[in-house]
């Protein structure tokens, strides 16, 4: 195969690897969520919301608190996210010379519209990023004032409503981390096809086990959580 023939190549099987792999996170976590890291995630919190709702007088701060750091995480993440957006928007702007002496490093399509599409690709990841950082942030500073209402441990309704207010400012927070863990290969694409498809096997791979549960962890959740909402039915009936 030519070299300017290996980024039509490549690089779509690269992105293919990622999405297939995401396609069957998404697959998994709606229909076994306990098998990855997400669905046990998301479960936590459920209880988590009912316990501080149910107590919020004793409660209260710990919610505020942990809430609190979510929303500097998530700050700080749009932050990089954004400075980044301009770093890369600024080089590429500028007339810069050394086009001549990174040219030899790269082993595939050499062509300055290729070049553009490699940048523009970074630009709006790290964009896609920052985004869903600051949604992210809207939804726990929306839910801060949620948590800290009084609510009847029968009250369904409320704390199924924080609850679920929460979630999405966690599944916004993971797309943010997806976006800054997809850069990686597009960023690597500077250099070539070849290193960029690497990165999309190897980074799949990883994820796999990020994502994840073992057996271990799937009874050691599920027991806690049973011990966890048998006090909570004490404390209803008390």
């Amino acid at each position: 195969m030519e070299e300017d023939q290996l980024d039509y190549v490549l690089v779509p099987l690269g992105l293919l690897l990622m999405g297939l792999y995401h396609i069957w996170l998404i697959f998994t976590i709606l229909h076994f969520p306990n098998r990855t890291v997400i669905g046990i995630n998301a479960e936590s919190r459920h209880h988590w919301v009912f316990s501080v709702m149910t107590d919020p007088v004793k409660n209260g701060v710990l919610a505020v608190q942990t809430i609190r750091n979510n929303i500097m995480a998530s700050t700080l993440l749009a932050t990089t996210a954004i400075t980044l957006s301009s770093l890369i928007s600024v080089y590429v702007s500028s007339t810069s010379k050394s086009s001549n002496a990174t040219s030899q490093l790269v082993y595939g399509n050499k062509t300055s519209m290729i070049s553009s599409i490699k940048y523009f690709c970074i630009l709006l990841c790290f964009l896609l990023a920052f985004l869903f950082n600051v949604q992210s942030i809207r939804y726990y500073a929306h839910v801060s004032f949620l948590a800290t209402t009084p609510t009847w441990s029968n009250d369904k309704e409320s704390i199924e409503y924080v609850v679920r207010n929460l979630n999405r400012g966690s599944l916004f927070w993971s797309l943010g981390l997806r976006a800054f863990y997809l850069s990686f290969p597009l960023f690597l694409w500077i250099f070539g096809p070849i290193p960029m498809f690497s990165c999309c096997c190897i980074l799949s791979f990883l994820l796999y086990f990020l994502d994840t549960t073992s057996s271990f962890t799937r009874h050691l959740h599920c027991h806690s959580l049973k011990q966890v909402t048998k006090s909570n039915n004490m404390d209803s009936v008390v």
